[in-house]
């Protein structure tokens, strides 16, 4: 990467900055051509473990791994210029100790070059992000709705429903927050906590389902463009990307059918080179 792009590129300390100031915008890439589409619109792509569901059709992302991250990881980071690169450590490549989220988050980041790994926030998290910020590796928390916890918890429910749990959730988020998390995904609570957790927080709150109460915002990219007949309830589409690829690929499958594409009857042709 050239020096320019380095200077150019959002920082972990320009993003901690934006606490309480313009929103933090934020979506999901999985590839270099979406990357490439997003880079100039966001301060912030996450390369979420989210693609074991909206790229391989995984029924959760339990199955994803620490390869298939750097995998897509990388594809990203050929593209983005500008925006801070943030990759989900998978379940089962940090939970056991520190130490393991040190070598998982340090290969990650070597292997691709991104800025920053985001780790689910559970009881555990404080000390990892605190082992893995003292050595100089940034982390991304996310409190609330985990999904890698989905199998523990019967699914993709909402927090906060009751004292017992909306205090648990502002724990981890205090929690990592005072480990030295540079940024926090709150996921699935209402408005009310997702502002408490905002204000309790020094280091910005990115919301998803979380309401507008937050430092910024996060979607599934996919989901924002309408890739998939089914969103979540608080994704609004701001396109129809499912409606519209059907349709090209059906105008081109009629056009292959009746041999009326353009170049139809036209091949390949090579020109010599001279010498």
């Amino acid at each position: 990467m050239s020096a320019q792009s380095q200077k150019n590129r959002l920082t972990v300390p320009q993003v901690r900055a934006r606490k309480g100031g313009e929103p933090l915008v934020c979506l999901t890439a999985y590839d270099a051509a979406m990357a490439r589409l997003l880079d100039a619109h966001c301060d912030i792509l996450l390369v979420g473990d989210s693609l074991g569901m909206v790229v391989h059709g995984m029924d959760s992302t339990i199955g994803v791994t620490l390869d298939m991250m750097v995998l897509h990881g990388q594809a990203v980071m050929r593209a983005a210029k500008q925006a801070l690169v943030v990759i989900d450590l998978p379940f089962g490549t940090y939970e056991k100790s520190p130490e393991q989220a040190f070598q998982s988050a340090s290969w990650v980041l070597s292997a691709t070059g991104a800025q920053a790994v985001k780790i689910e926030s559970g009881v555990y998290a404080a000390e990892t992000i605190r082992f893995l910020t003292d050595r100089g590796i940034p982390v991304m928390g996310h409190v609330g709705l985990r999904p890698q916890a989905s199998l523990s918890e019967g699914g993709f429910k909402a927090k906060g429903r009751d004292d017992a749990e909306r205090q648990r959730v502002l724990d981890e988020a205090k929690a990592a927050d005072e480990a030295g998390a540079f940024a926090i995904v709150i996921e699935g609570v209402e408005e009310g906590l997702a502002r408490e957790i905002t204000q309790a927080v020094s280091a910005p709150a990115i919301g998803i389902g979380a309401s507008a109460a937050c430092d910024g915002q996060i979607l599934v990219t996919q989901d924002m463009l309408g890739l998939f007949d089914w969103a979540p309830k608080f994704v609004r589409r701001y396109g129809q990307m499912s409606a519209m690829i059907e349709d090209a690929v059906g105008r081109y499958a009629e056009d292959v059918k009746s041999r009326a594409f353009p170049g139809a009857n036209e091949t390949y042709s090579f020109k010599q080179k001279n010498g």
